[in-house]
């Protein structure tokens, strides 16, 4: 089956270098420009921003309703960010220290994150607090991304103080509202020259609270996965990003913060949180922009905006998305129900389902490893379950298959390759393991070789996806790693399994968690536990308990199946196998209790 068509949108851009008309009014930075596009032929990103800068373009920040609030020119951004790199650099700031960052959307993130760059630190964008576990696990986890990444500084906005200070004060770091830091002098020195090969940024690819992992990327890393992103989406000169995506994540981060900056491109940013509350406000900016849009978002996205579409209204009469040339889609499994329900509820808006640009990526290749040819929309393949599991059918069950989406070609310098279980290629069609191969893979998890070395393997990545090849195309099935990612955010088991453990009466090795695709389609975290008591009114509390202890960390509600002990599987060390026990669970072997409601 293949969705085909095609779509863009609006935002009234101006030509001029300014950002008030003369009326005093705000206007956005332009969409196109007469400096000559480069396709992040640069040697750093400082360099990147040094040559945007010369142009009329930038970054436009908007309130809750798509109402600009801050047009911020490139050249703006570099002022502020030279000024900054100075304040560092007064503070005692060294080459390869690391700069922790809440990573809230706006002028000031941004300039403090080129700030870094150009004083030789390396910046470290920290997640905001989410809507839930309160206040007490979000300290919990800045602490646990400040205590790995060891930063000198951590800056955050003001209204977050009470909750970044605290966690700097706990592990020795010295924090700052970024406000206060602004207000310091900013003494003119010498700002360092970096190399291609000095690292860019350091980014927590998991949001895991126990078990951190730093991602390393240099700036040929970054430049390389830059380019690759411009030439795979055919950049034309009107072309605009339109984002809500949170700058903690890849996708949001390099996508739609550095590579505009790299690419020159003008953005327009509704923040994360605003999206969560107004979704279709979203939409809107894309109707108003004047040129042709670029936009990405998770699966879900999608899906929030094609649900609060009242079946009463015609999206004609608010929207105009017949300029939406790209509409993204990454950073969970594509679901191509989802994808025709937005078709569906937006075509009468102009909305063209070739718009939509699947993607595969993550953090440890930069972020890019292929992307759909422009204008293909979703491809989809059906695969018999048993074919993605690796086993063999059972004789007698019914066959039952999934839609697998083309996740597109390898981008320019990427090679991709999937392999058997003990590194052998596999042909064609094969599904097997995800490796690739290129000059924008990681320099590696910072402090932890063992990791490194773990998924880097003579200077191929083991993405820890399952997935096959076909005409060229990447489809990707699943994971053979432990990563739960649901809407679009990743979630490590052992997190989960932490969680349980806090609860009294089980204890390391009880608990297993993974991710499962209900019948509809959806991904949802299963989670086995292992339970010694034979009372079922006890048993229900426990599983009540549970789930409610999963979901304080997570904000979902998860499958809970109790089991007996000694049920789940280990390796031959007798470290837990969670993907044994997924295995075991779907097909059967692993019954749970029967608990009576």
């Amino acid at each position: 089956m293949t969705i085909t068509s095609n779509g863009c949108a609006e935002m009234t851009a101006d030509p001029t270098t300014g950002t008030k008309s003369v009326s005093g009014e705000l206007r956005p930075t332009a969409t196109e420009d007469t400096l000559a596009r480069r396709f992040s032929d640069f040697s750093t990103m400082g360099e990147a921003l040094d040559y945007a800068a010369r142009g009329t373009r930038g970054l436009n920040f908007h309130d809750a309703r798509g109402t600009l609030t801050r047009p911020y020119l490139y050249s703006e951004l570099r002022a502020d960010a030279i000024a900054n790199a100075h304040r560092l650099i007064a503070a005692g700031i060294m080459p390869g220290d690391r700069i922790a960052l809440i990573a809230e959307t706006g002028p000031e993130f941004a300039s403090l994150f080129f700030a870094a760059i150009y004083a030789g630190a390396w910046p470290v964008p920290l997640p905001l607090p989410t809507s839930f576990g309160g206040r007490d696990s979000y300290v919990d986890q800045l602490e646990v991304q400040l205590q790995s990444c060891d930063p000198r500084l951590l800056l955050y906005p003001a209204e977050l103080a009470s909750f970044a200070s605290d966690a700097a004060a706990s592990k020795g770091v010295e924090g700052i509202a970024w406000q206060d830091f602004e207000a310091r002098p900013a003494p003119v020195t010498d700002l360092p020259s970096a190399e291609p090969e000095d690292i860019a940024y350091l980014q927590y690819s998991s949001g895991s609270t126990r078990f951190p992992h730093g991602v390393a990327v240099t700036h040929q890393a970054l430049l390389n996965n830059l380019s690759a992103h411009a030439h795979g989406m055919e950049l034309i000169a009107s072309d605009r990003c339109v984002s809500w995506l949170p700058w903690y994540h890849d996708m949001g981060l390099v996508g739609c913060f550095l590579s505009p900056v790299a690419n020159q491109v003008s953005v327009d940013y509704l923040k994360t949180e605003d999206f969560a509350r107004r979704p279709l406000a979203w939409l809107d900016m894309i109707s108003r922009n004047a040129g042709t849009s670029i936009s990405y978002s998770p699966t879900f996205g999608y899906d929030i905006c094609a649900r609060r579409m009242s079946s009463q209204t015609r999206a004609s009469d608010r929207f105009d998305l017949a300029r939406w040339r790209l509409a993204g889609n990454g950073a969970d499994m594509i679901r191509p129900d989802v994808m025709q329900n937005f078709v569906d509820a937006f075509a009468d808006a102009g909305f063209q389902a070739g718009a939509f640009l699947p993607s595969y990526g993550l953090a440890e290749a930069t972020l890019a490893v292929s992307i759909m040819p422009p204008g293909e929309g979703i491809v989809v393949e059906l695969v018999e379950e048993t074919e993605l599991s690796g086993s063999n059918a059972s004789l007698g069950r019914p066959q039952r298959y999934r839609a697998i989406v083309n996740c597109g070609r390898p981008v320019k310098d990427m090679r991709v390759e999937i392999r058997e279980e003990d590194g052998t290629p596999l042909p064609e069609r094969a599904i097997g393991k995800v490796w690739c191969k290129g000059p924008s893979i990681m320099h590696g998890y910072f402090r932890d070789p063992e990791a490194t070395a773990a998924c880097l393997v003579d200077d191929w990545l083991d993405t820890g996806d399952m997935g096959y090849l076909s005409d060229g195309y990447i489809y990707i099935v699943g994971r053979a790693k432990d990563m739960i990612i649901i809407n679009g955010k990743n979630h490590w088991p052992q997190d989960i399994e932490w969680a349980v453990e806090q609860i009294p009466g089980f204890k390391a090795g009880d608990i297993a968690a993974f991710a499962i695709t209900t019948p509809g389609g959806e991904e949802t975290p299963a989670v086995l536990v292992q339970c010694r008591t034979s009372d079922n009114e006890e048993r229900a509390r426990l599983r009540e308990l549970i789930r409610e202890k999963v979901r304080s960390i997570t904000g979902m509600n998860c499958v809970v199946e109790l089991v007996p002990p000694r049920t789940l599987p280990r390796t031959s060390s007798g470290k837990l196998s969670r993907a044994k026990a997924r295995n075991l669970y779907l097909s059967g072997e692993i019954q749970p209790y029967a608990i009576a409601a």
